[in-house]
This record gives C-alpha cells, structure tokens and sequence, in this order.
C-alpha cells in the first residue's frame, strides 16, 4: 500500500509518497511560488534530486502536476496513480473536535472551516488541497491528521487560560498547541529508547518554529504554543511569549491596528528581530562567531527561553528520564543543544560535549555522559511517516 502525503500552504505543497508498513519512500518533493511561477524540487529512490520550473497558476495544477511527475519520464516513482491507495493530510487545527485522526467526510470538512478563525494561514490551504484530491482522485479515501490532536490530552489547569470561563465555553479560547505529530513521534521512539511506558520525557521541536511538549506515560500533558503558534519559545521571526500590554502600547506607538500587530510579532520579531541578521539561526551563529553582539544575545535569549521552559516542564512532570532534541535546529544546532543542557546538572542533565558534536552514525544518538541521570537523545522527526502510518490503519479498518 502506498500513501500520499500532502501538506498544503498557502503557496507552497510538500508530498512524500510513502508505504506505511515498511516506511520505504518513493518519492518526495516540494512545490514552492504556487501562483507566482512555480518551482517543484522533487526527489525520488536513490537520492535523485531534480529542480523543475513549471507555471502553477493554482493549488489544483501543482496537484496535477506532482500527480503526473510520479507517474511519467525520469522523475517517475509509480507506473500509475493506481498504484496510491489514500491520501493524508496534515491539517494544522483540529480544535476540540479532532482528538485523533479521521476519514475526512463533509462533515469533517465542516468541522475544519469551522477552524479557520483559529489558524487563518492554514487551514484554508489544507481544506483546498483536500478538496481538490477528492476532485482529482475521487475513488481515494482520504485522511486528516491533525497538528493539534496529541495535545488533547493536556488537564484543564494546563490548557485554559486565566481569563472569564465563559470565552473559553463560548469563544474556544484554550491552549491547543502544535507540532504534535512530531510530539508524537518522537516521544514514543524515545519510550522504545528507555523501555519504560511510565516515562516522563520533554520533547524540544526547534526550527524556524519552535515548541516544547511535556509527555507523560505518552501522553501531552503540556506545551508551549496555545491558542496560536505564537506563544511560547522564541523563534525565527515570532516572538513568543509576551506581555499582553506590549501590544497595545506598540500599536499607540507605531501607529498600528491589529492585523499589523499580529503580522509585526509573527513576522517581524523573533531570532530575525533581535539580530537585524536574519530568521536562520545558521547566519545568526555565524554572525555571533564573527563578533556580532546583537546575533550573540538572540542566541542566548533563543536559549534561555527553552532552558526555562524545561526546568518548568521537570516540575509538572515531577522529574524527566529524557530531554529530546528535534527539527531542523534541534537535529543540527549543536551549539544550541549545549548551551540549553549547560547549566543544568542540578537536575541530572550531563551533556557529553564530544558526543554532542560528533555526527550521528544513524538518525537517531545519544549526547548524555555515562553519569548524567536523564537521558538526552537528538532524534530526527518523521511526521509523514506517521500521517502515512494513520491514513493507513484508518483506511484499512
């Protein structure tokens, strides 16, 4: 059986195609600049990597286009769409409707128009991409995964803000949280790792977005986005947490109504804020390495905030067994991952900084001396694999 996964943007579709039962990939690829002039990178079995330029008027056309490139010449992965038994969906937010992955229906698709004042950037493009596969491929089932679903299981006291109970019961205004597919994943390859169900592991997702998970006997007990990506940890041009009155002095300040508030601390803030040097922490560490003050302390705010964030998480879980480094930042920055660690030996953390700056062997090591008493692992995500793995047992049952 194979799978196609799809994550629809609003400019952009990632795809991987994928069978869920031996976690082989077929192909996999990127459509970028849908509707300015398009740009597909697409690679397939044995690391063959192509960059194709070809006009994507609409999201529909980057579809039939993947659909066509995975099925024809040099960039073919299958000899016919046949040959796809379902399509996944990486959906954003689920709200309180969607506690794990679903078959997607009309009323499902309901569900997640119902949504969008919640994620406003995503779940339109995701409700297109849908749409369009149940177009395109009408005979295919397809699945919702949702971003928010492994968050559903955080205690009221951790997901409810302090304000009247009321916007909560009339306004869903809660903390949802996100990245929790690669949550998911990666604390349950670290419970393998331990060989302990009863375990208590903090999860760090670093990239270009950031969050961290609080997982207790596989469960989410706490994380740091809420109602939006917003909240929580710095990163690479949101913000993170803030005082609430920052936003009106600066919108009296700056002149600013709220829409461009909300576009100033997602898109103008963060690493990129800080440093003037950019929103990848690459050209930030370069920068700070070259004597760049204000790249030197975006690292260490970056830092500090997560460093925070899991002495906050060790007291709800009442101790950790591991710490889990992931994402783009977490699987590469070793810098970041020792400067997180260092400090924090008082709680059984002991970075081995050799281990840390040796290259892994295989996707997932261990960076933690013999004596540290938690374990600290760095573990490549795989967040298709389990959309695939999802749309797979959903469609078989």
């Amino acid at each position: 059986m194979l799978v196609l996964v799809l994550n629809a943007g609003s400019s952009s579709l990632k795809y991987q195609l994928i069978n869920p039962e031996t976690a082989e990939i077929k192909a996999t690829g990127l459509c970028e600049r849908i509707g300015i002039d398009g740009v597909i990178k697409h690679e397939i079995a044995e690391n063959r990597k192509l960059e194709i330029q070809h006009p994507l008027p609409t999201h529909k056309e980057a579809i039939e286009f993947v659909l066509d490139i995975l099925t024809k010449g040099d960039t073919q992965a299958i000899s016919n769409i046949d040959e796809i038994s379902a399509i996944g969906h990486r959906v954003v937010h689920g709200g309180e409707y969607f506690k794990k992955s679903t078959l997607i229906n009309s009323d499902v698709i309901k569900k997640i128009e119902e949504l969008i004042p919640l994620a406003p950037l995503h779940n339109p493009a995701h409700i297109l991409g849908i749409k369009i596969c149940q177009e395109l491929m009408p005979e295919k089932p397809n699945v919702a995964v949702f971003d928010t679903a492994f968050h559903q299981t955080m205690p009221e006291e951790n997901y409810l803000y302090a304000v009247p109970h009321e916007d909560y019961t009339k306004h869903q205004l809660r903390k949802y949280g996100f990245h929790g597919t690669s949550h998911y994943y990666v604390s349950n390859e670290t419970i393998k790792l331990l060989n302990k169900k009863d375990s208590k592991i903090i999860v760090c997702h670093l990239g270009n977005g950031s969050s961290i998970c609080a997982v207790k006997e596989g469960n989410s007990i706490d994380t740091t986005m809420g109602l939006t990506p917003l909240e929580g940890l710095i990163m690479g041009t949101r913000s993170g947490d803030i005082d609430a009155g920052v936003i009106p002095y600066l919108m009296d300040k700056k002149n600013m109504n709220s829409h461009e508030i909300v576009d100033y601390l997602n898109k103008k803030s963060g690493i990129l804020g800080v440093s003037g040097v950019s929103s990848d922490l690459r050209e930030v560490i370069k920068a700070a390495k070259d004597g760049d003050h204000r790249a030197k302390l975006s690292i260490d705010m970056l830092c500090n905030r997560i460093k925070k964030y899991i002495c906050s998480y060790a007291g709800i879980l009442e101790g950790v067994d591991a710490i889990c480094f992931t994402a783009g930042i977490g699987e590469n920055a070793d810098l970041i991952r020792e400067k997180v660690c260092s400090g924090l030996e008082f709680m059984g953390v002991e970075v081995d900084i050799n281990k840390n700056k040796a290259k892994a062997n295989s996707g997932i090591k261990e960076i933690h001396k013999d004596t540290s008493k938690t374990k600290i692992f760095v573990i490549p995500t795989n967040e298709e694999l389990i959309i695939a793995q999802d749309t797979y047992q959903l469609v078989k049952a």
